[in-house]
């Protein structure tokens, strides 16, 4: 298993994340139904050589903020095309948003692989009583290194 990190770009909370999301419209090759439809995707120009690994239980992580701060499975990484004629890769995430232990990760471009030994924890699993810190509150908490 593998995974891949890529910073979310204009986007400054998870709930932000998942409204841009929501309103996404099926990429125009995607309109005949031969991909899961009403989940979430983005596109990248560089096809992962190591898909089968990523397919194999991967997740994408999200850099929002300067910060890691959730996860979400990654279920079909296909050839595509833009609307330009240029090639790239499509790639389809599970609609479920899962917070993380939130780590700090400096800008770069397009994406990278992430071994699961140095991804994040999911939140919920470090969680005694179940329930998620807010958001705001989470992110004044990594800002001043206590999380």
């Amino acid at each position: 298993m593998l995974h891949m990190v890529k910073l979310a770009v204009g986007v400054h909370s998870l709930e932000e994340l998942a409204a841009r999301q929501s309103l996404q419209i099926p990429p125009v090759d995607d309109l005949d139904g031969t991909s899961p439809s009403g989940q979430p995707w983005f596109r990248t120009r560089m096809y992962p050589r190591r898909a089968a690994e990523i397919l194999d239980g991967g997740s994408i992580y999200r850099v929002i903020s300067g910060r890691i701060l959730c996860r979400q499975r990654i279920t079909a990484i296909t050839p595509d095309t833009r609307e330009d004629g240029v090639a790239c890769a499509l790639v389809v995430m599970a609609p479920e948003i899962i917070p993380v232990s939130p780590r700090a990760m400096r800008p770069f471009q397009g994406w990278r692989y992430l071994k699961p030994a140095d991804a994040p924890p999911d939140l919920l699993a470090n969680s005694h009583s179940g329930d998620a810190l807010p958001e705001a509150l989470r992110n004044e908490l990594a800002e001043l290194c206590l999380i």
